[in-house]
């Protein structure tokens, strides 16, 4: 069983940057493939960027891309989402996801383990 912990939500301007840590209790955290998704009020859970073990690849949603860079440090085995040029939209709850497998997706129902979120809200 593997528990993972957000940290690193807040309350920021429009424009401003933040940085979320997922970290994960499980030693063998650098075989899974990571994952952040985020969810809106009223609104689906959705996919926002994911990295494999060696953090040589990542997937980002074009919503985020340019603004959001995630990264790992299987070491710490912590997972990490800077943020930056924030807008209002980007408001939601922010979870991190793992996979017990190097495979990538998008799809929540194919991920394992989750976070319990931790909020970030946007004001313009």
């Amino acid at each position: 069983q593997v528990q993972l912990v957000e940290s690193g939500g807040g309350l920021v301007q429009a424009g401003g940057s933040l940085r979320l840590s997922c970290a994960a209790s499980e030693g063998t955290f650098g075989s899974y493939y990571m994952g952040w998704f985020r969810q809106a009020p009223g609104k689906e859970r959705e996919f926002i960027v994911g990295i494999n073990y060696g953090g040589g690849a990542t997937s980002y949603a074009d919503s985020v891309k340019g603004r959001f860079t995630i990264s790992r440090n299987n070491l710490k085995n912590t997972v990490y989402l800077q943020m930056n040029s924030l807008k209002p939209e980007d408001t939601a709850v922010y979870y991190c996801a793992a996979r017990s497998t190097w495979r990538q997706s998008i799809i929540p129902n194919e991920y394992d383990y989750w976070g319990q979120g931790t909020q970030v809200t946007v004001s313009s």
